[in-house]
């Protein structure tokens, strides 16, 4: 189907609903939606097991984190004893939260991740502040981290003694970004291919790692763990910090409930996964911070600029090239994943009328989320003008835990207000109130102890997303569509996009 094709079925169907004219009257266009349902949910076809649902959450977990939080967590609490001790407390935390999810998600089987759940507990308008809050704050967020991430690690081995300038980081970042965009654009396969290949690289940099660390214990460099608690300077609002930034090592602990559906036997799965997953996560996230501190002391590890550069110099020299390499290709790795999982979120919003309907639309040649693909690239390169990582690492996590906390508040109120439901997976009660618990200490401590502007401008816009539901969603105004049926009709026209229906076979 091709702009001419395109511009003939306009002429014909003007008066219709926009994205409509381009798919009726034409058998091609329902091919092609059937084409295009099978992108928004790939696994349908296939079964993911228990050692595949394992793979995703480790695979989806260890990206950038755990190669720039260190230095953030460290810089909160003041030593390594309680640097140590946050990270295995943010593994037992996300491995409490996931299992909460995991009642939710076998309860209530729609796609959407968190926005069903609110949906049903509390109604439409805390579900459509997620999405509002999710589409433009905590995923275009979450890419520019990485990709900012990555970008400190490219560039780090080209300025030996001293810090990248920011302005290469961040044009490396937004170049990273671009490329990304338009490889997930492309070619759906492409996209898999490249992530299948950065996995892989990323276990093998984990593994050099905690074996180097080891090998090195056993050597007897333990000196920078005796009075690993002396120096520390623990607070409510550092504590909360640290929290923040090992917490952002540890997301995606909630990624399966986006495939509930496609788990072979969910019910034992999806609670197996986590347990073994996210606890194996939390082992290697402690063993490699081990092994950054039998090399480097708080003082060197808090200067370096890329932590796990500064281990490969010391430890694997002549071969420390290996470490800023494979350090890059995890994260880009990671910066692939969630560019390549934005269609789904994107068309759940676009099929619910809470955002452009252009922006669910699949490419008719390629069969990808193109629209959403291009705007999550241009909202991330946004977010990287102006921030540093640790700033939008708080930014993120601030935003994120207020809808975890939600999320799993609604577990708790579902078990009064829902008791008809199917609970498949039912967990101890205890366990949804004290994640809830630490939600709102996570969210309330930072503002209380160190109150500063970003915590507000994120409150602010969250609260915004009210006005647009009153706006656009609650009431439709007319000329809100007037506006927006030319721009969509346009961009279907550019892009050669149509709307990824659900067609009955």
């Amino acid at each position: 189907m091709g702009e001419e094709s395109l511009r003939k079925r306009k002429g014909e169907d003007n008066g219709k609903e926009d994205g409509q004219s381009i798919q009726s009257h034409q058998p091609q266009a329902t091919n092609l939606q059937k084409q295009a349902k099978l992108y928004i949910f790939p696994l349908q076809s296939e079964c993911v097991g228990l050692i595949s649902g394992i793979c995703m959450i480790v695979g989806t977990i260890i990206g950038s984190g755990i190669f720039v939080s260190p230095k953030s967590v460290l810089a909160n609490v003041g030593a390594v004893g309680p640097c140590l001790t946050i990270w295995a407390a943010c593994g037992i935390l996300a491995t409490l939260g996931a299992l909460c999810f995991a009642e939710l998600g076998t309860m209530i089987t729609k796609s959407g991740g968190e926005y069903p759940y609110l949906m049903e507990a509390f109604g439409p308008i805390p579900a459509f502040l997620f999405s509002w809050t999710s589409l433009l704050v905590t995923k275009p967020s979450s890419f520019a981290i990485i990709c900012l991430s990555f970008a400190e690690y490219a560039s780090a081995p080209f300025y030996p003694g001293c810090d990248p300038p920011q302005a290469v980081i961040k044009c490396l970042a937004a170049a990273a970004i671009v490329i990304i965009t338009i490889v997930n654009s492309l070619s759906v396969k492409l996209g898999s291919y490249l992530q299948n290949f950065l996995t892989a690289t990323k276990m093998i940099i984990v593994t050099i790692i905690i074996v180097s660390g080891i090998v090195l214990l056993a050597q007897g460099k333990t000196e920078n763990f005796k009075d690993s608690f002396k120096d520390s300077t623990i607070s409510v609002s550092s504590i909360g910090l640290a929290f923040y930034n090992g917490l952002w090592a540890y997301d995606g602990w909630n990624q399966l409930n986006y495939i509930t559906e496609e788990l072979k036997n969910p019910y034992r799965n999806l609670p197996l996964s986590i347990i073994i997953g996210i606890p194996l996560v939390t082992v290697c996230y402690v063993l490699i911070n081990i092994s950054y501190f039998t090399v480097m002391t708080s003082t060197e590890l808090l200067q370096s600029q890329a932590v796990a550069v500064t281990f490969g110099d010391r430890v694997l020299y002549p071969a420390s090239w290996i470490v800023p390499l494979f350090v890059a290709f995890s994260t880009i790795g990671s910066a692939n994943g969630t560019c390549f999982t934005a269609g789904r979120l994107v068309y759940v919003a676009g099929r619910e009328g809470h955002m452009l309907k252009v922006l669910s639309y699949i490419s008719v040649k390629r069969l990808t989320p193109a629209p959403a693909i291009i705007f999550y690239g241009a909202i991330a390169i946004i977010y990287i003008i102006p921030g540093d990582i640790d700033t939008l690492i708080n930014y993120f996590s601030f935003a994120v835990w207020i809808f975890y906390g939600l999320t799993v508040l609604a577990l708790i109120v579902m078990r009064f207000t829902r008791k008809e439901l199917r609970r498949p997976i039912r967990i101890p009660i205890i366990i949804p109130v004290i994640v809830t618990l630490v939600s709102i200490l996570l969210v309330l401590a930072p503002i209380i102890s160190a109150p500063e502007l970003p915590y507000l401008y994120c409150v602010l816009f969250i609260l915004s997303g009210l006005i647009v539901y009153v706006l656009f969603v609650h009431f439709k105004f007319n000329w809100p569509q007037k506006i927006s049926k030319p721009i969509t009709m346009h961009l279907q026209m550019l892009l050669e996009v149509v709307p990824a229906e659900e067609v009955t076979e």
